[in-house]
């Protein structure tokens, strides 16, 4: 392993705050350290133990105090990024983390680009390319459930199942190479009945993973959910309902939401990306029109539909044009105010949605519609509605092995052409081809999990990865 350049930048987000950090790494980092840290006891901040914290001062070129801090120096290679590391953790406020950056790149250090600490961690070996991607995702998960997944990720558990099959892989190619070069040892029958036997233990496991990616997106970036309605059917009391707050204005006038609302919600670990919309009907008011194009924009962005109805009134044209616009979606009918006298029935909704569906016949009828009785006055209903949602976010994938889930659509591509190349294997050895093909296309599904890992992934490919990290990490 090779020291890189000398970078630095803050760790620490920005704003007020009782600590900040300062990250330096590279060649160097030690002899910039001396430079500027002074420890209060007089010793140089190089006769200090490895990883201890040591109290001292800050000072500029010119020897003026910029602000008392902690030091730390972690040498190669147990550090972070496997090179020299030094944490300065001064006062938390801007302009003294500014001041201190500045001076380190004064004595040599450059600007940090974005995610290039984690990005040397992978270089260096510390980290694969799953765990390091997996550094993002720790820092950004909305709900427990995402951070089970993220350190499932992190911790290598998830790069370990691909390392496993990337092994097995490999052995079946060392077997067939043999049965190649050793003709006379009679190995070529068991090699390939060994190699399509293992080919669809492989292909099932890729495909129970390919089964998480749509619950380890979800829980990666959130469920967003559109709440569609004609005006006062209780769009933004169900949106104050989940959210256990009044955010969205509720009252009796209709079209009194006449922009969108979006807020982030946490349903039994389902991050849920609620939109609030302005209710679905013809106006003349050039404000609330655009609202009602808004929200008929989003039905087509959004990947669940909690569309409301009001069971207190008899379904209409409204009702209907909202039942045409949502056909084909993933959709939670409510039907709200269960608390008044109804006039609508779930039987009454159900028939509506399935009429719009059926006229439709590129539409697949086996897409869920569950029907629930609400109340967004007292409450009833909600728990079966979280229930709802839940069921639709981890599509029958157990909720205990959220660790394994596949996260982001990178690697479930790479998922899917692996479990081609197994199946293009198994074609071939049933076509009656040499073993010489047959490596070709488990050396393709191989090098296909490498580039999960980032064992066999290209540099284009890495930049891109660590662009989408913040700076300092």
């Amino acid at each position: 392993m090779q020291q890189g350049e000398l970078i630095s930048a803050i760790a620490t987000a920005p704003g007020e705050s009782g600590i900040g950090i300062i990250r330096i790494s590279g060649k160097g980092a030690v002899d910039l350290a001396k430079r500027c840290f002074v420890p209060f006891s007089g010793k140089n901040i190089s006769e200090y133990a490895p990883r201890q914290a040591v109290y001292g001062k800050v000072t500029g070129i010119d020897g003026q105090l910029i602000d008392e801090a902690i030091c730390i120096i972690m040498p190669a290679p147990h550090s972070y990024t496997c090179e020299d590391v030094v944490e300065i953790q001064s006062h938390g406020g801007s302009v003294a983390l500014r001041e201190i950056l500045e001076l380190t790149y004064k004595l040599g250090a450059r600007a940090a680009e974005r995610g290039e600490f984690t990005k040397r961690a992978f270089l260096n070996g510390r980290l694969d390319l799953t765990q390091a991607q997996a550094v993002m995702d720790v820092i950004q998960a909305p709900t427990k459930a995402s951070l089970k997944l993220a350190t499932g990720h992190l911790s290598g558990h998830f790069s370990g199942k691909i390392r496993e099959m990337r092994n097995d892989i490999l052995a079946l190619i060392a077997h067939l190479e043999a049965s190649i070069d050793f003709p006379e040892d009679d190995i070529e029958d068991v090699a390939i009945s060994e190699t399509k036997a293992k080919a669809a233990e492989l292909q099932g496991k890729i495909q129970k993973m390919l089964k998480s990616a749509h619950t380890g997106k979800i829980l990666r970036e959130g469920l967003k959910t559109a709440i569609i309605g004609k005006p006062n059917a209780g769009k933004s009391s169900i949106m104050n309902l989940l959210l256990r707050e009044q955010r969205a204005i509720v009252t009796d006038v209709a079209g009194t939401t006449r922009d969108s609302i979006e807020e982030t919600v946490n349903i039994g670990g389902v991050p849920l990306v609620l939109i609030d919309t302005a209710g679905i009907r013809e106006t003349d008011d050039v404000v609330e029109k655009i609202g009602v194009e808004r929200a008929k924009e989003y039905i087509d962005k959004a990947s669940l539909i909690l569309a409301v109805f009001d069971s207190s009134r008899r379904l209409d044209h409204e009702d209907e044009e909202i039942a045409e616009l949502i056909r084909g979606n993933q959709v939670i009918a409510l039907l709200n105010k269960s608390d008044l006298q109804a006039e609508t029935s779930c039987d009454d909704v159900n028939a509506l949605l399935a009429s719009q569906n059926a006229s439709d016949e590129s539409i697949d009828n086996n897409l869920g519609i569950s029907t629930i009785q609400v109340s967004a006055a007292n409450g009833e209903g909600l728990e079966a509605l979280e229930k709802a949602i839940q069921d639709i976010a981890y599509e029958g994938n157990n909720q205990e092995e959220t660790a394994d889930f596949v996260n982001d659509s990178r690697q479930a591509e790479l998922l899917r052409q692996a479990e081609e190349f197994l199946q293009t294997a198994t074609d071939t050895i049933e076509s009656g081809m040499s073993e010489d093909f047959i490596v070709i296309d488990l050396r393709s599904a191989w090098e296909k999990l490498g580039e999960i890992t980032g064992e066999t992934v290209g540099e284009d490919i890495i930049d891109q990865i660590f662009k989408n990290f913040c700076l300092g990490k």
